[in-house]
């Protein structure tokens, strides 16, 4: 049984791979995001406490992202954290409950990142992604699944992709060295297709 942690910038693949490995290896995905939704639509106690920041624009504690994954594993299965943790502080206290064995960081320039993002598209209605340059849909600006409108996030417009990489290269770099210094950490490069990638990860993972 493996605790692997999935690190990458904006961009990165980070959803698609982390698909693959979870499905491959038998482990169970969390991805903080996906918990926090979970937690405020159940309306838990954690949920409600969460929104209120999430809703005021302030990030959400330390404290309370953590106490909403420890729920989430019992120590007999292998786990794969999307995107989490994201700062040193949030990796000091998973290790307090959770032994993380290895942590693939998805290494992507911050033009690569723009670029990719520039060209992703949402389905407004089921949530489905594309990309315009790498996985267009069928019929430009509709879902291949429910012929939903396709969006272009207000987040994804380069002038912010440039400054959510500029944030994530700052919170993520002490993290990253901190799990170089373990020994724990796998770099791979994330320029490439990211089927291709997590390819290669299961690989690595596997051996």
């Amino acid at each position: 049984m493996k605790n692997v942690v999935l690190l990458g910038p904006p961009g990165a693949g980070k959803g698609t791979i982390a698909a693959r490995l979870a499905q491959e290896l038998n482990l169970r995905h969390l991805s903080t995001g996906e918990v926090l939704r979970d937690e405020a639509a159940r309306g838990t106690d954690l949920g409600r406490l969460a929104q209120g920041y999430m809703s005021r624009g302030e990030l959400v504690p330390d404290e309370v992202i953590l106490t909403m994954v420890r729920e989430r594993v019992d120590g007999r299965h292998g786990v794969l954290l999307d995107g989490f943790p994201r700062t040193l502080a949030q990796a000091e206290g998973l290790e307090e409950f959770l032994p993380v064995h290895v942590v693939v960081y998805l290494a992507l320039t911050r033009a690569e990142a723009v670029r990719r993002l520039g060209s992703r598209r949402v389905c407004g209605a089921c949530g489905a992604v594309y990309n315009l340059v790498t996985q267009p849909p069928r019929t430009p600006g509709r879902c291949d699944r429910c012929d939903g409108d396709l969006l272009h996030r207000p987040d994804d417009a380069p002038e912010v992709v440039a400054r959510r990489y500029e944030v994530y290269e700052q919170d993520s770099a002490p993290l990253v060295e901190h799990y170089a210094r373990r020994g724990s950490l796998i770099t791979v490069d994330a320029a490439r297709a990211p089927e291709v990638v997590a390819c290669d990860v299961v690989k690595v993972l596997r051996q």
